[in-house]
C-alpha cells in the first residue's frame, strides 16, 4: 500500500547550523529575493526561536520568531514547494503560536505580501487580523510591495 504524501510521519525540532544548506536552498527556490545563508545563521547565533519540519528524515520547512519584551515576530516561515498544500504550515505555525505562548508573549505579529493569498489565508484561519500596511516593504520586479501587518492576541495558558 503506498502512504499519500500527507501521512507521512513529521517532526518539528529546533533547527540547528546543519540545517542551514538546506535552509537556504529552500528559501532560494520559494522566493525571488531569498534570505541569504547568513541572515539564517544570524537568527541562530541571536538567540530566535528557529523551528525546522522534517520529514521522512528531510528538512521540509522551517520558520522563525523573534521574542522581547512580550511581543513576538514571525519573521519567516516557508514550506519546501515540493511538500506545500499538505498543512505542514499550519504545524510550523501552531508552533511558533506555542513556543511564542511559551514565552509568555501576549501579542504575535508578521509581514506578509498582500499578493501571498495562500499564506493570508493560514494567518486568518488562525485569528491574524490586519493592523497596519508597511509601504514598500518588499522587494519587487518593478520597484517595491507593499506588506500587510498581521497581528495575533495569545492567551497565556497555565
Amino acid at each position: 500500500m503506498i502512504t499519500s504524501l500527507a501521512e507521512v510521519p513529521i517532526n518539528i525540532r529546533d533547527m540547528t547550523h546543519d540545517d542551514l544548506a538546506m535552509v537556504s536552498d529552500i528559501e532560494r527556490r520559494s522566493y525571488e529575493f531569498p534570505w541569504s545563508h547568513g541572515v539564517f545563521r544570524d537568527c541562530l547565533l541571536a538567540g530566535y526561536k528557529c523551528i525546522a519540519l522534517i520529514r521522512d528524515n528531510e528538512l521540509a520547512g522551517y520558520g522563525i520568531l523573534s521574542v522581547a519584551a512580550g511581543e513576538a515576530h514571525i519573521l519567516n516561515l516557508c514550506v519546501d514547494p515540493n511538500y506545500r498544500s499538505l498543512g505542514y504550515g499550519e504545524r510550523m505555525l501552531d508552533e511558533l503560536l506555542y513556543r511564542a505562548r511559551s514565552a509568555s508573549v501576549r501579542e504575535i505579529f508578521l509581514e506578509v505580501r498582500p499578493s501571498n493569498e495562500a499564506a493570508l489565508q493560514l494567518y486568518k484561519k488562525r485569528g491574524f487580523y490586519k493592523v497596519a500596511a508597511r509601504p514598500a516593504y518588499y522587494q519587487a520586479n518593478k520597484g517595491r510591495e507593499d506588506a500587510a501587518v498581521l497581528s495575533k492576541k495569545l492567551v497565556i495558558e497555565d
